[in-house]
């Protein structure tokens, strides 16, 4: 069972829960609202600090009703940690990393993952499919392994190997598409009617960022409900970005935190900046990249983000703004990083890489509170050669068609 309404976030049409809605008539993406009066009578500061250290110690934020509906695997009140020494190089008054490589299959991916099944558990659906460059299958995989449902994962060619070896080792049927992300997801929907699977793609149900959205309900804790100034965010498809902001825009209405929230910053690397481009051109609506992208096998490789006019808006109204960051930046902060103990992802390591560029631009300044995301573990993205028994298709036909030769 599940509790909430949905509001799309364009046109405020509001309309009873269903796990299958993400993206309004409108285009509008949909929010989950709840009632909040309500939870202000039973929540406290001190009840939450008294509760188990995972993500679920939100859970009258989460839209789930029964406990046995849940699928965890103990994700989540993933740490903080301080860098003093990087705070007096760049004349920061604070910086922050928010380690979520420690989240179950080394990834934030987790969080979003495990409301989603939750959610399609409730509803009995059997079959879950996702299109993704990389953690999002491994963490379908292990969600959809730890509720006994079937799991579809399409992944383009270059994802890294030992994330593919990753979701093969869960279980999960697997497919390596010659293309990019919105090639997965149109081979998913060709076959969604003939397979019977549901898509979880981004912003195709309200799981995924509700589940990501724990992200910022826990920072908002950790830091004594005090926010920093600026959040630094990479974006793909952005239901992150978009949860984090939800919650604390839930907190601030919730009365437990004051003041603005901060600043949003998007991160994407060079050749397929669709959210940079549409933010310093100050275009209304994001303009998807082309077929052609020189962008490297990582998450925030996405030509089209299903939500980018939603992200446009949340950059807009804090006050932020998105930059973009060249591969041979992202390498070097992930070695800056690991100089720190910090194992970080290129979707990590460019926040590092963004920060340096926003500190030299002025759009973040000397003295402000700063935290950046590391939004997965390095070593899976090691060199590592997929399986050469995962089929490779085009399309759902050929995806059928090598399924039935095997």
């Amino acid at each position: 069972m599940v509790e909430g309404q949905l509001v799309c976030s364009n046109c405020s049409s509001n309309v009873p829960f269903h796990h299958e809605d993400g993206i309004c008539s409108c285009g509008g993406a949909f929010l989950v609202v709840y009632d909040l009066e309500r939870i202000q009578r039973v929540w406290s500061k001190e009840e939450i600090a008294r509760r188990s250290a995972t993500m679920w110690r939100y859970k009258e934020l989460l839209p789930i009703q029964r406990e046995n509906d849940i699928v965890s695997l103990g994700e989540g009140w993933t740490p903080v940690l301080r860098f003093p020494e990087w705070e007096k190089k760049l004349s920061l008054g604070r910086l922050w990393v928010k380690r979520e490589e420690q989240n179950p299959t080394g990834s934030f991916k987790a969080r979003g993952f495990s409301v989603a099944v939750s959610l399609l558990k409730s509803r009995g659906i059997r079959r879950a499919a996702v299109p993704s460059n990389g953690n999002a299958a491994s963490a379908l995989a292990a969600y959809a392994a730890r509720a006994g449902m079937e799991a579809f994962v399409f992944v383009p060619m270059d994802c890294p190997g030992m994330i593919v070896e990753e979701a093969l080792r869960y279980g999960a049927e697997t497919c390596r598409v010659d293309g990019l992300i919105h090639d997965a997801g149109k081979l998913i929907e060709d076959g969604k009617q003939k397979e019977g699977w549901f898509n979880v793609g981004t912003a195709k149900e309200p799981g995924r960022v509700e589940g990501k959205k724990t992200m910022g309900l826990e920072l908002a804790e950790q830091l004594g409900w005090k926010v920093p100034h600026v959040i630094v965010y990479p974006t793909g498809g952005g239901s992150g970005l978009i949860g984090i902001w939800k919650a604390l825009c839930e907190l601030k209405e919730l009365g437990m935190i004051e003041g603005d929230l901060p600043r949003f910053v998007s991160v994407q690397e060079t050749g397929c900046t669709p959210v940079v481009d549409a933010m310093h051109s100050g275009a209304e609506r994001l303009v998807p990249y082309g077929e052609s992208t020189t962008a490297s096998p990582i998450g925030v490789r996405v030509p089209n983000p299903p939500a980018g006019d939603l992200i446009l808006s949340i950059l807009r109204e804090t006050g932020g703004t998105a930059v973009a960051v060249t591969r041979e930046e992202i390498r070097l902060a992930q070695r800056a990083m690991g100089l720190q103990g910090i194992s970080a992802s290129p979707e990590g390591a460019a926040t590092w890489a963004g920060l340096i560029r926003l500190r030299e631009s002025g759009d973040v300044q000397a003295g402000e509170r700063v935290l950046l995301f590391n939004t997965a573990h390095a070593l899976k993205y090691l060199p590592w050669p997929a399986p050469a028994s995962v089929p490779v298709a085009r399309n759902y036909q050929e995806f059928a068609v090598n399924r039935n030769k095997g």
